[in-house]
């Protein structure tokens, strides 16, 4: 009889620190890669990353022509798309869609966003990153007075000509047009890509940095929250009740045995 609640005892534990240690994880997703076309498996630094993906370059998931690439146009960039559709943008607004490019080829602070998807282009993409208002702020106030004829980027397009163009019966007219204001172009013109945080004071992510990547610090807060790593509170609290659990099957086989 001792010899069988010995072995279920072994066998509890094993449970109890299979489940805390999958739940904990380890640290591993606050610095990953998409799974893309163009990112690298992991993030490294590179000696040097083109303009405004310099940010990354001493942890980056985007090679230097990667970052060259992303501020190119049409059939020069790398994924062929025309950000002039309507006419020439500015310098000012096309500034804030590159630093969108380098973030989403370079960033390696995507993990606690990071879902599966079916693509010809990438098997990952990240969903509902929050985006600081401040950045949504300064891209509607360089780009609001732009031209555009589409509030969704991401799907739509005619692609016969090999670059994306407007589809038929799309109207060139303002950003200001089709967005309703800031938080509105960052969380609409690519679908769920991102998400301002409706209280400023919520830890959020910027597009472009000097020194040290201050994005690091708002992965880590949001993957605990999500107990994705780090030995967060929620972590604690499933960890709590496989404890009670265990001591309380252990009172009471040691009274029956």
């Amino acid at each position: 009889k001792m010899k069988g609640f010995s072995l279920y005892l072994v066998l509890v534990v094993h449970v109890l620190f299979h489940c805390i240690f999958s739940v904990h994880g380890g640290e591993e997703i606050l610095s990953v890669c998409l799974d893309g076309k163009h990112h690298k498996e992991s993030p490294g630094p590179e000696a040097e990353l083109f303009d405004t993906c310099s940010p990354w370059k001493t942890r980056s998931c985007c090679t230097n022509e990667t970052a060259f690439l992303t501020h190119q146009d049409g059939v020069n960039g790398a994924y062929n798309f025309n950000y002039n559709h309507c006419g020439i943008m500015s310098d000012k607004c096309r500034r804030h869609f590159n630093e969108d490019s380098c973030f989403y080829e370079c960033s390696p602070n995507m993990g606690p966003w990071i879902v599966d998807v079916e693509s010809s282009y990438r098997n990952q993409k990240f969903e509902d990153v929050p985006l600081c208002r401040s950045e949504c702020v300064d891209w509607w106030a360089d780009c609001k007075d732009e031209l555009t004829c589409k509030n969704n980027w991401s799907v739509g397009w005619n692609w016969t000509s090999g670059v994306n163009e407007c589809p038929s019966g799309a109207e060139c007219k303002k950003f200001s047009e089709y967005f309703t204001g800031a938080v509105d172009l960052c969380e609409n013109i690519y679908p769920r890509d991102f998400k301002v945080p409706s209280n400023d004071s919520a830890p959020c992510m910027v597009m472009w940095f000097e020194g040290e990547n201050p994005n690091d610090e708002v992965s880590r807060y949001y993957a605990k929250e999500k107990g994705l790593c780090c030995g967060s509170n929620k972590l604690n609290y499933v960890s709590y009740i496989f404890i009670i659990i265990l001591a309380t099957f252990s009172k009471f086989l040691t009274e029956i045995y």
